[in-house]
């Protein structure tokens, strides 16, 4: 099975583990993932808040070039890109002109064929049909996990179609679940961390973070599990700032979904790049005899 893959800027930089992991975990669940020629990228916040066009235009290049490989679906792991493209896709959708216009500077066209996905749709098939639990053998028992979804794939400028309930998602548990993970009930698990405002605002994002970090702990959580590189990366690198300021204890590694799923593989943790987070990720872990 292949599918039509867009990384997007975050997993070329500075979550490239995550873009290896996509690419481990995947190819063992028989799907390759076909990296999209020559992308670029979708625009992310900044283009929404300068540039309306600008924000429709980025994405539908991409969908240009996804709808020329002929493949039904397109896999997003990141939410901005996966939000922005979508966004693009339906706005698109619903006006011709503007698809046009658009099209009209475009060397490969938007045609609307390919089906957007992130990357909790896909996986969510995995565990419905059995071919996750056949190929995730080990369970990983002991891991108390706080499904952080972020705001990006639950929130959106306009109707979209979307799988999963926005106000109480569920697809990361049902994953985590299938793999022996246990998951915890919280109250953030869609509040935003802040996203790009930990650079130009970094006090509102810390007290964003702060609340998140607060309500996983209260709630016996010993680690984060995320799918957002954005969301990833704040708890993970601003995680020891934000608990010395609102005077929080624990600190939690913050796996992306496809760490556990590598885990529960028996993929090598090293291999995976695991000990590349920032908050320490190997010794729960080790602490657990999952390593």
């Amino acid at each position: 099975m292949e599918l039509a893959y867009y990384p997007g800027c975050s997993l070329h930089a500075s979550s490239q583990l995550y873009d290896v992991q996509c690419k481990m975990v995947f190819s063992n669940l028989g799907i390759e993932l076909k990296e999209i020629d020559d992308w670029n990228c979708c625009g992310a916040t900044a283009a929404a808040k300068t540039d309306d066009f600008l924000a429709i235009a980025l994405p539908a290049r991409n969908l240009g070039i996804a709808d020329a490989t002929g493949l039904s679906e397109i896999m997003i792991p990141c939410s901005s890109c996966y939000s922005r493209t979508l966004v693009s896709q339906q706005r698109l959708s619903c006006d011709p002109e503007l698809k046009n216009a658009i099209n009209a500077e475009l060397g490969q066209k938007v045609e609307g064929k390919i089906k957007v996905s992130n990357i909790l749709e896909v996986l969510k098939t995995k565990v419905t049909s059995g071919e996750l639990a056949a190929k995730a053998g080990r369970k990983l028992e002991g891991l108390k996990a706080a499904c952080y979804y972020g705001c990006l794939l639950t929130r959106f400028p306009c109707d979209v179609p979307v799988s999963d309930d926005v106000e109480n998602p569920q697809g990361m548990e049902i994953v985590c679940k299938s793999l022996g993970v246990e998951t915890i009930d919280w109250s953030y698990k869609t509040d935003c961390c802040g996203a790009s405002a930990s650079v130009n605002d970094a006090e509102e994002s810390q007290l964003l973070m702060s609340r998140i970090m607060k309500d996983a702990a209260a709630r016996g959580a010993n680690c984060y599990v995320a799918t957002c590189p954005l969301c990833q990366f704040n708890l993970d690198a601003y995680q020891d700032e934000v608990g010395k300021k609102y005077g929080i204890e624990q600190r939690l590694p913050v796996y992306f979904i496809t760490e556990l799923i590598g885990l529960s593989m028996g993929f090598d943790p090293i291999a995976m790049q695991v000990d590349r987070h920032l908050t320490d990720a190997m010794g729960l872990l080790k602490e657990l005899k999952l390593i």
